[in-house]
């Protein structure tokens, strides 16, 4: 990589960032959505309740990915640096969901301040897996707090880590590992099994991107009312009682940096998990879902910057170790 495929990784994740800011999600033929039927149509042709199975059901996809985005990659190359900016910025954009997790937060949060749970419960499944008719102002508050902390770290800081460190591959091997683990890594009868390498493999991919969330939580948490020190105390205590080594991280340094108190009893479709509790504070509310969303918009852009700092460092190093081969 030379000085100008690491200069245009970098502005093309500035520019991906600014298109998911401005325009969201794409509306229609959104191609993680294409990705996701594909691997549903996989799952019924190659299904066995099998680990096999799920591993080989997992490479497929995701080298299929790493091996689209080289592929991409070395024809955008031969358009010079606006191939390349184009292409990262292109894929970045349609990777992220950071702005619309925020806006999703926003929205559940007027939801439950018009004290309308039926219209929260309608948009629940638009931030997590869990079964909204079970859960009342407080479950729902919650469930929000939490899904936007962790996703806050899946849906933006990974895609971003990654295409800084691996470019467009890492950007889309990334996004299947992730659509893959919230398609079949759950712990239910089907997917025990078979879900089992997508779900240890998020695991791997996220033990970075989720500590960078982390870390900018504590150094944001002022940003919205909380206490640095709050948000290393919950980090260091509580994380690691989270049945995710990753989405611990990002929660229990929400909780801290929020003041609230996450974890506890959580129902899924495919049953019902009790949870350590994250931070020592009060139940969330609704106010607070606003909290974790500016919070969350607030990560999402510093871990931008970073990433397109990163991406620079990256390709310096490895011009250095040329010089030097």
């Amino acid at each position: 990589m030379n000085k100008r495929h690491n200069r245009s990784r970098a502005t093309g994740l500035l520019l991906g960032y600014a298109l998911d800011r401005a325009l969201g999600d794409p509306r229609r033929f959104h191609p993680v959505a294409g990705f996701g039927r594909c691997a549903a149509g996989l799952e019924r042709w190659i299904y066995r309740d099998s680990r096999v199975a799920g591993v080989v059901h997992t490479s497929v996809l995701v080298g299929g990915c790493v091996g689209l985005g080289a592929a991409a990659t070395e024809t955008a190359r031969r358009w010079g640096a606006v191939g390349e900016i184009t292409l990262v910025a292109a894929s970045t954009w349609a990777a992220l969901g950071g702005t619309s997790l925020a806006r999703t937060g926003t929205r559940m949060a007027r939801s439950l301040d018009d004290g309308d749970v039926a219209a929260a419960r309608a948009l629940l499944p638009s931030l997590c897996g869990r079964d909204p008719s079970v859960l009342d102002e407080a479950g729902l508050a919650r469930a929000s707090v939490e899904s936007v902390a962790e996703n806050t770290s899946d849906a933006t800081v990974g895609v971003l880590f990654w295409g800084a460190t691996a470019g467009v591959p890492g950007i889309l091997g990334y996004r299947a590992v992730n659509t893959l683990d919230a398609m079949i890594g759950y712990r239910s009868p089907r997917y025990r099994r078979f879900g089992w390498f997508a779900a240890r493999l998020d695991d791997v991919v996220n033990l970075v991107p989720a500590r960078l969330t982390g870390a900018l939580t504590v150094l944001l948490s002022p940003a919205v009312g909380g206490r640095a020190p709050d948000a290393i105390r919950a980090w260091r205590h509580d994380a690691s009682r989270h049945p995710s080594p990753n989405a611990g991280v990002a929660e229990a340094t929400a909780a801290g940096a929020l003041g609230v108190r996450l974890g506890g009893r959580t129902e899924y479709a495919h049953g019902v998990e009790i949870r350590a509790t994250l931070g020592t504070g009060r139940e969330p509310t609704a106010s607070d879902i606003g909290r974790a969303a500016r919070l969350s918009t607030l990560v999402q852009g510093a871990a931008t910057v970073a990433s397109a700092v990163l991406a620079v460092a990256v390709g310096q190093t490895h011009v250095v170790r040329r010089a030097l081969g």
